[in-house]
């Protein structure tokens, strides 16, 4: 993706466009094209072809983005949600069978990316927890976005990894329950109703207040712009906050984990 960026850059100056003014021809932000040209986000066929016309480039982008090798450790169908997620302003997120990405120590991401079927081999689960890693940047932003976790139960009494990865990471959970801007909720077991129950998802509102879901499934991923399923996606994230525990009562949950009261 690179490569392709590193195109669409030098024939966008050679034709005299900013990334704005480019931007806006086709009605995306600003933010979208340095992404696209930092090879941190794919370039679709269909503007490929767009681009091709307005800077006469006489099928260069479509030819790379045809013959663009396969992304090896971030599947293409994750590249545009990571890239969406690294610009948020806000994140709302609910887990139930692992602690959130962003929240993950890398002993437990490296347990969580050990217990993958087919296995991956030692180097691709390095370079995977080095990235998860890196992700949490977002969360020490010198402006963070806001963001709200909401974790069932059952992903903290778990012990992935081994009982010394588990006490780390729920110490590490009871750390980042402070930062400013973080709001972190657990969802008790025992509850007569789980507005959760299809699965985890993630909600995230862009620079430009466009509000977006992503879900994942053991294949694939979707991100979801049509505003009527993220609303509704929307009520059942709210409805899970209303089934959590306050925050004050999850931090104790997780000083009591800790055996710290």
């Amino acid at each position: 993706m690179k490569m392709v960026g590193a195109l669409l850059a030098v024939f966008r100056e050679a034709e005299g466009y900013t990334q704005r003014s480019l931007g806006a021809v086709f009605c995306v932000s600003e933010q979208t094209i340095a992404s696209i040209e930092q090879g941190r986000r794919p370039l679709k066929s269909d503007l490929a072809e767009q681009l091709d016309e307005l800077l006469d480039t006489k099928g260069a982008l479509s030819a790379a983005v045809r013959n663009m090798p396969e992304v090896d450790l971030v599947p293409m169908w994750a590249e545009e949600y990571l890239d969406r997620e690294r610009e948020a302003i806000a994140i709302s997120w609910y887990e139930g069978l692992v602690i959130p990405g962003l929240l993950q120590t890398e002993a437990y991401a490296r347990a969580v990316f050990r217990s993958r079927v087919p296995v991956y081999d030692e180097d691709e689960t390095e370079q995977l927890v080095a990235a998860r890693i890196e992700r949490r940047d977002i969360l020490h932003r010198r402006v963070p976005p806001s963001a709200s976790f909401v974790i069932w139960e059952a992903a903290l009494r778990d012990r992935l990894g081994g009982d010394e990865v588990h006490v780390e990471q729920v110490r590490h959970l009871r750390e980042y329950a402070e930062l400013p801007g973080v709001t972190v909720q657990v969802l008790p077991l025992g509850r007569t109703s789980h507005a959760g129950l299809d699965g985890p998802f993630i909600l995230l509102e862009t620079p430009e207040h466009q509000r977006l879901a992503y879900s994942e499934t053991q294949r694939g991923s979707t991100l979801i712009a049509d505003p009527d399923e993220v609303a509704m996606m929307t009520q059942k994230y709210a409805m899970l906050r209303t089934q959590a525990l306050n925050t004050e009562d999850t931090r104790a949950l997780l000083d009591r984990l800790l055996g710290e009261r």
